[in-house]
């Protein structure tokens, strides 16, 4: 392979991410793959998936699989510590309380970005074809991956220094803390950031994959992440629908309730998250633990295909400014044409086409703003969205 694949799942805590991230792992690894399954969750269970003590470092499992969690807290000390202990005096000299500039000193989602700077460490370094990572549940890894784009402002602000400024105090600080080069450190940090996203969105190597059940919540939750990593333009390949109960095992009254359930959230996690490749796997029916029981997961769900590989090339939705409209777009190729109804409620956005149904979640920039005219045409959806309604009432 040229360039290493960087394979990021993504789902509510409790979906089987882990042992998806894992299964994948292993069966990348018999394809002959050099292959790392790294947990940036702060509670990792990784280890105990792959049944093997890991460590901050990778922990050969096989001829071709390795395995680590990294240990956040060490990676945050070594990436951001001095420049944490520096921001909270600044803050502390504004008047702020001790315990509050040790708070505001850290970024929101630091500890993932280090994470994922040091698997980036990785592939600079060519020693693995792919690393699969087994991400923090989905609502802080979304906000995480916007920190490329705001770490840079956050920083700033907190220091309150032009570039200008920053130059001409910098004999300054030196002499201030001699041991430790604070504008040199952010600079070093802040590029290395800005070349972690430019990976991150780099459709042929990295992909983000969703992990989901079907249940009510965890689809909300895995539509909002969809949105928002369309939104961000990082590539989303595909999508897991994890524990299906078999449609023709229920017994007893609950398990045949049960059954119900999900079978009618089925055709729903399909419609919703068309046009990507869903894999689905069944709810076993014991624990799967150890690289034996990873390899019939894999396998299982993955059959002939290649999991490395770019499994959906393409924009899942895609926004853009036309005027005073915002025009959201979504390629829906194998829904046949028919008259487009709209219902928008807060954030959510209900579309029907003929007999195909959609439930959207929103950004906050197109949930603000009424929804006026739809279309469907060559296979993609468009929806327009005026001024926002608080604007309309004020003319």
């Amino acid at each position: 392979m040229a360039e290493m694949r960087l394979i990021l799942y993504l789902g509510k805590g409790g979906v089987g991410k882990t042992t998806t991230a894992a299964a994948t792992a292993v069966r990348a690894a018999e394809l002959g793959y050099r292959t790392l399954v790294v947990s940036t969750d702060v509670a990792h269970s990784l280890a105990d998936a792959l049944d093997t003590p890991l460590g901050p470092l990778p922990t050969k499992l096989s001829e071709r699989l390795w395995g680590q969690e990294i240990n956040v807290l060490d990676e945050v000390r070594q990436h951001w510590g001095q420049l944490r202990d520096y921001f909270a005096t600044l803050l502390r000299r504004k008047g702020m309380s001790e315990v509050a500039a040790e708070e505001l000193a850290i970024i929101p989602g630091m500890e993932e970005i280090v994470s994922l700077l040091h698997i980036r460490r990785q592939a600079r370094e060519d020693n693995f074809d792919v690393v699969i990572v087994d991400a923090a549940p989905t609502g802080e890894t979304v906000r995480l991956l916007t920190m490329p784009e705001t770490f840079q402002w956050y920083a700033s602000r907190v220091m309150d220094w032009e570039p200008t400024t920053m130059k001409a105090v910098r004999p300054l600080v030196k002499a201030m803390i001699p041991a430790v080069n604070v504008i040199d450190t952010l600079k070093k940090l802040t590029e290395g950031v800005e070349e972690l996203r430019e990976t991150l969105t780099d459709p042929e190597v990295s992909s983000y994959r969703l992990v989901v059940n079907p249940e009510r919540m965890v689809l909300k939750e895995a539509q909002r992440a969809s949105t928002y990593l369309a939104l961000f333009g990082y590539p989303i390949d595909g999508v897991v629908l994890n524990r299906v109960l078999p449609a023709d095992a229920a017994e007893g009254a609950f398990m045949q309730e049960l059954t119900k359930i999900q079978q009618g959230y089925l055709q729903q996690i399909y419609d919703t998250f068309a046009p990507l490749p869903i894999w689905q796997s069944p709810h076993y029916a014991r624990d799967i633990r150890g690289v034996s029981d990873l390899s019939m997961v894999g396998n299982a769900l993955f059959k002939n295909i290649d999991p490395v590989k770019v499994q959906f090339r393409g924009k899942t939705q895609e926004i853009s400014l036309q005027g005073e409209e915002y025009v959201l777009r979504m390629p829906l190729p194998h829904v046949e044409l028919g008259k487009v109804s709209l219902v928008k409620r807060g954030d959510e956005l209900f579309v029907e086409i003929g007999n195909f149904r959609r439930d959207l979640i929103l950004p906050t920039t197109l949930a603000e703003r009424p929804a006026r005219k739809a279309q469907f045409r060559d296979g993609v959806l468009e929806v327009r969205f005026g001024p926002p309604e608080t604007e309309t009432k004020a003319d």
